[in-house]
């Protein structure tokens, strides 16, 4: 039962086996940066697929968006201690870039590259089967600037940070390369549900 002008609001309890330990649940959805945040035109953007140190496809935004186009819903986690649910975004799923340049069998790691500079690992593994995106839009608009766009990567299952904005290059490697922020103490895989938010964790 409703009561007009009355409503209760959502907490952390009511989402539990959502939210992992230590996070608490917000509404909004704040703005983390490491340094600047670029301004990337379309015209200047591009995207490039590396196996090791070699560019095996590059593509216009007007080349990257007519690439298979998914939708997404799903609850993001920061390291800072914050939990979105629900958040809906729209891109290309990793597996459908990996395919379009011909890729089946990528190897184990993968360096995730932004315009800014910045890096961060994740797995190979963790990319694809559908678990992560180049994502352009969110909420059904284009990405913002302060959130990552015009594109970012999106790996929802693991801490935010892995989820890297104003993304310009996926490199898979061989061998594991650690990122900007695991190169500063930052855990080395990021699983929220194992609190992994430091090296050491």
């Amino acid at each position: 039962m409703a009561t007009r002008g009355f409503t209760r609001k959502t907490s952390s309890a009511d989402y539990a086996d959502r939210i992992p330990p230590g996070q608490s649940l917000t509404e909004g959805f704040p703005v983390l940066t490491a340094g600047p945040t670029p301004r990337v035109s379309l015209a200047d953007w591009s995207f490039t697929l590396k196996i090791g140190p070699r560019p095996v496809m590059r593509w216009t935004w007007a080349e990257f968006t007519a690439l298979p186009q998914t939708k997404m819903t799903r609850d993001i986690h920061c390291v800072t201690k914050w939990s979105k649910l629900n958040t809906p975004w729209t891109g290309v799923l990793i597996d459908d870039i990996l395919a379009e340049a011909g890729i089946e069998s990528p190897p184990a790691y993968t360096l995730a590259h932004s315009f800014d500079g910045y890096s961060t690992n994740v797995p190979t593994a963790d990319l694809i089967g559908g678990k992560a995106m180049v994502a352009t839009h969110y909420e059904g608009k284009p990405l913002t600037p302060e959130h990552g766009g015009p594109a970012r990567l999106l790996v929802p299952h693991l801490y935010f940070w892995k989820s890297a904005k104003w993304i310009n290059a996926l490199q898979f490697l061989e061998r594991e390369e650690v990122g900007f922020w695991e190169l500063r103490g930052y855990h080395i895989y990021g699983d929220p549900w194992r609190e992994q938010r430091y090296r050491g964790d």
